[in-house]
């Protein structure tokens, strides 16, 4: 595992390289319309020239000058991968250049840069910069979880018993569990919402904003940094990175522990 002098190393640069991405995707979102071209990646899944070109600044602020394997969802696998070639989460950056695409290319607020980091396959480092917002997410593993430089922690259930839920959709799933889980969401008396990055969504939780986050099918690259920020909050988050999660993806249940039974319940997802 790296010593400490490498994970802050690692911290600080991806810190910098996420308020340098957020700047760029945010120039480009007020540059030429070119950089707003739509690549359909599937149905409903966006890819522009912002998303490719802060990929690649991150890329290079990042993978690049510690030597590490970077794992994007533009780009796919890069750096070293190990001996075999295999994603193993050795020394693994873990980025989406701009979360929350189909917001960014409409114009509305909720997109974020998202930076995690895997040490020895354990996430370690999370970064998620709310560029809109400037609010920039931080957490280190066993050194807690901050939004702007001030300690954040989840809500600790402090709304009594009306959480608030949101949900991650995506088509590599059948809509029909989803139309079940908001059935049984208000019969449960939660409220729900659908924002449309998972980046924030997870920050939100770590954050106390909302209560909890579910999505039955995820990658990696969505929730790498969100998930130290979670559970460096003080919160609970599903085991994601369980089998080929790293590279297949797999469900995602964040969420202030007093909520966890509950909604494995409703989901499923434990």
């Amino acid at each position: 595992m790296i010593d400490e002098d490498g994970l802050d190393a690692r911290l600080d640069a991806a810190i910098a390289a996420a308020r340098e991405a957020g700047a760029l995707a945010a120039a480009m979102r007020a540059g030429p319309e070119a950089a707003l071209a739509v690549t359909e990646k599937g149905v409903l899944d966006l890819c522009t020239e912002a998303d490719r070109a802060v990929e690649r600044l991150l890329r290079t602020k990042l993978a690049d000058h510690f030597g590490d394997a970077v794992l994007g969802e533009e780009y796919g696998l890069g750096g070293t991968a190990g001996a075999s070639g295999q994603l193993t989460g050795e020394r693994l950056w873990v980025v989406d250049p701009i979360d929350g695409t189909f917001n960014f290319v409409h114009g509305l607020p909720q997109w974020a840069v998202s930076i995690g980091f895997l040490d020895a396959g354990v996430p370690t480092l999370g970064v998620v910069y709310h560029v809109t917002a400037d609010e920039l997410f931080v957490a280190r593993r066993g050194a807690g979880a901050t939004v702007n430089g001030a300690p954040i922690q989840v809500s600790g259930m402090r709304h009594a018993d009306r959480p608030l839920i949101e949900l991650g959709w995506s088509r590599r799933r059948s809509i029909t569990p989803y139309l079940e889980l908001i059935a049984k969401l208000i019969g449960e008396d939660c409220e729900f919402r659908r924002l449309g990055s998972a980046a924030l969504g997870l920050a939100q939780v770590a954050a106390g904003r909302t209560d909890a986050y579910v999505e039955f099918h995820i990658n990696a690259w969505d929730i790498a940094a969100g998930l130290v920020l979670v559970r460096e909050a003080g919160g609970w988050t599903s085991d994601f990175l369980a089998g080929d999660g790293l590279t297949r993806g797999n469900p995602i249940l964040a969420c202030t522990p007093g909520l966890q039974a509950r909604l494995s319940a409703l989901t499923g997802i434990a």
